[in-house]
């Protein structure tokens, strides 16, 4: 079998929109793992502050962390999600050559594995949404509390 160069200039020309794709997924992720870096900070700055017994009123401090546990979770889901997403445009790309090469009618595989893609993309925009709503929920809560 031979591969013509004609062949392999358009799947590059097919691979590149996946390959942008790839560049705002690294973005997302690089976003969420500081999100996650900050809320760990936080979370060690006050469990510490429990663990020494300075602090007179531990409830806020303890409620404070609860919402630092859930945003880390919802943190966690966005990142998996935006890394199963990068992983599926890897192999769509992966797919879109190897069924150049082969001439192997791939078309159902890798529009399916585009549209997964798109579906973690989607779910981690939305658990990074959620996660902002609790930070800025719990953020609303702390001013209302100093301010009384």
């Amino acid at each position: 079998m031979t591969i013509y160069l004609g062949n392999v200039s358009h799947t590059i020309q097919l691979a590149i929109a996946p390959v942008f794709l790839l560049t705002g997924v690294g973005t997302n992720l690089m976003v969420l793992t500081n999100r996650l870096a900050r809320i760990i900070d936080r979370s060690r700055v006050l469990e510490d502050r429990l663990d020494s017994g300075t602090v007179s009123d531990a409830g806020r401090p303890r409620a404070e962390l609860m919402s630092l546990y859930e945003r880390t979770h919802l943190i966690n889901r966005a990142i998996t999600l935006s890394t199963t997403c990068a992983l599926l445009v890897c192999i769509t790309i992966a797919a879109l050559f190897v069924g150049d090469s082969l001439a192997l009618e791939f078309n159902k595989f890798i529009a399916s594995l585009f549209i997964l893609a798109m579906l973690a993309l989607i779910g981690s925009f939305i658990y990074l949404l959620r996660e902002i709503f609790v930070a800025v929920g719990s953020a609303s809560l702390r001013t209302s509390i100093s301010i009384k």
